[in-house]
């Protein structure tokens, strides 16, 4: 027999993982629901997200071209990394000074971008990005595939950047994510119809209840599986472990300093009042230690 879970050790987390599987084959086909966060679920997320790093490498990009830019107190802070000052601005403005980065560009521009950095950019682990996916999910995610289910990314980060990245890192199409969503501007120009991107978020940012909304609106399906690890997932989490059984809710709790980072994932656009682990204990969600349940964490 073929082992779908080769990096995942054998205890109470694969138990799970591997019950829940064998039970989904009593679920009619379009039953088969998978969705999962992103980063810190699929791929590391720090010191920072990719995202992040991402808009950055293109703040660089525009100071190159007019070093008139590092002027704007937003940029200054970020190049910087002045932290005070960021707290001082604020979140919102930082992130809309961000995106106006990449204002203007078609959705084609925007993602030639994306897959030159990809390509190119080096992490602070002295790896390209695609590197940081999580051997172990990858195995997961393929696993779902081979129990026929339909898999979907549903993540707080930017819906166009990961469009650009989730065929290549998890083989799932583009039109399967659903995330944070921006505005786009119809325009012609020389007679010729083209989609401009803008700096303003459309709708709300894709975190808590919002992101079980957005599975209903934009892919019409309840899942029966979801993984995450952070606050900003607990809904989503909720949400699919109510709908079975057969259902399973995953939070991966990021407890190895030596492989990867420690630290209790939170939410970013709203407050917690409960560490999401504790959560997860207590709703008895399938906790994955990334310490003990994983024998690698990257792929070697």
């Amino acid at each position: 027999m073929i082992d779908l879970l080769p990096s995942w050790r054998p205890g109470a987390s694969r138990d799970a993982v591997e019950a829940f599987l064998a039970a989904s084959r009593d679920l009619p086909a379009d039953q088969r629901v998978a969705v999962l966060d992103n980063d810190g679920t699929l791929w590391c997320e720090k010191p920072s997200y990719v995202q992040y790093d991402f808009l950055v490498a293109q703040l660089h990009d525009a100071v190159a071209a007019d070093p008139a830019v590092a002027q704007r107190p937003e940029y200054r802070a970020l190049l910087s990394d002045d932290r005070a000052a960021l707290g001082e601005l604020g979140l919102q403005r930082v992130a809309t000074a961000l995106l106006e980065l990449c204002a203007g560009l078609t959705p084609e521009e925007f993602t030639d971008r994306v897959h030159r950095f990809m390509a190119t950019a080096t992490h602070q682990r002295g790896v390209r990005y695609p590197k940081l996916v999580y051997q172990p999910m990858r195995e997961l995610l393929g696993a779902l595939r081979a129990h026929e289910f339909s898999v979907f990314v549903v993540t707080g980060g930017g819906t166009e950047f990961v469009r650009a990245v989730s065929a290549q890192l998890y083989g799932v199409a583009p039109d399967d994510v659903v995330g944070t969503l921006v505005e786009y501007h119809y325009a012609e120009h020389d007679g010729h119809p083209e989609l401009e991107r803008t700096a303003a978020a459309f709708g709300e940012v894709n975190e808590g209840p919002a992101k079980v909304a957005h599975i209903q609106t934009q892919l019409g399906r309840r899942p029966v599986f979801a993984a995450g690890n952070s606050g900003g997932d607990r809904q989503m989490l909720e949400y699919a472990a109510a709908a079975g059984p057969p259902s399973l809710a995953l939070l991966v709790d990021h407890d190895d300093a030596d492989r990867e980072y420690a630290y209790t994932s939170k939410a970013v656009s709203f407050a917690e009042t409960e560490a999401i682990t504790d959560v997860a204990r207590r709703e008895g969600w399938t906790v994955v230690s990334m310490r003990d349940d994983w024998t690698q964490i990257f792929a070697r």
